[in-house]
């Protein structure tokens, strides 16, 4: 029953690992997803920041070619008061020409550091699916060996189910059910190591004998008692006559 124990702990912790691996492929996989929309963010950054560099370069255009119209409508003026109004209109489109030139420079330096941001990202992401695809083949190796081990543990369970009495293997089943992995609970020190109560002297000693088959099971918590400490057997005394002889 022991072996029977250590197996069904055995294939607890292997389904438990099988259990958890699909998480981690998740977790891999939502990594993944994770970089990709990070990128997918600063490619639409980058986009717009273009976008912004170019509408500022026309009106730097759009300023340029008004302070140019008002040049060229200077020369033709018939009174002081109107080429005072035409050169008012110079300074003030060149004056908004000179204000969108430096928007257009700032809003480069935001389109260079957002090529920058795509580019790194796009390094890590390549990075990163290198890394998860190998770390997901990993898994997917380490899924096919803990499922066979499994089976194996399980195959063996069933064997060695077989060879113990049906009732006790029942009681042992029910009392699994309760306590996963811990059905039995060894007796050492006088006590039971699963709850920690003390057991009978009696039941203790019976526990520890080469000979005595009967099942005792905790009063706390019900597990099945065993003992690893048989106890030291005292050499038979020799008969007064063999000591004779001898």
């Amino acid at each position: 029953m022991l072996e029977l124990q250590r197996l069904d702990q055995n294939a607890t912790a292997l389904r438990a690992e099988l259990e958890g691996m699909p998480k981690r492929q998740r977790e891999a996989d939502a990594k993944l997803s994770g970089e990709r929309t990070a990128l997918t963010s600063a490619k639409e950054a980058l986009t717009q920041a273009l976008a912004q560099r170019k509408k500022l370069e026309l009106d730097v255009e759009q300023w340029k070619v008004r302070a140019k119209k008002y040049r060229e409508q200077s020369s033709s003026v018939k009174t002081n008061e109107a080429y005072k109004a035409l050169q008012h209109e110079i300074t003030t489109a060149d004056s908004e020409a000179g204000k969108a030139e430096d928007l257009v420079l700032e809003q480069m330096m935001k389109v260079e550091e957002a090529e920058r941001r795509v580019k790194r990202l796009e390094a890590e992401l390549k990075e990163s699916q290198q890394v998860i695809a190998a770390e997901k083949k990993q898994i997917e190796e380490q899924f096919a060996g803990k499922k066979k081990a499994w089976e194996a543990a399980t195959a063996e369970r069933r064997g060695i189910a077989k060879k113990i009495p049906e009732e006790l293997l029942e009681l042992y089943e029910r009392i699994a059910k309760k306590h996963p992995g811990t059905a039995l609970a060894q007796v050492r020190d006088g006590q039971c190591k699963a709850c920690g109560l003390r057991a009978l002297p009696h039941t203790v000693q019976l526990l520890e004998s080469d000979t005595d088959e009967e099942i005792f099971r905790c009063e706390s918590c019900g597990r099945i008692l065993y003992s690893l400490e048989p106890i030291a057997h005292a050499a038979p005394k020799e008969s007064a006559t063999g000591a004779a002889n001898s």
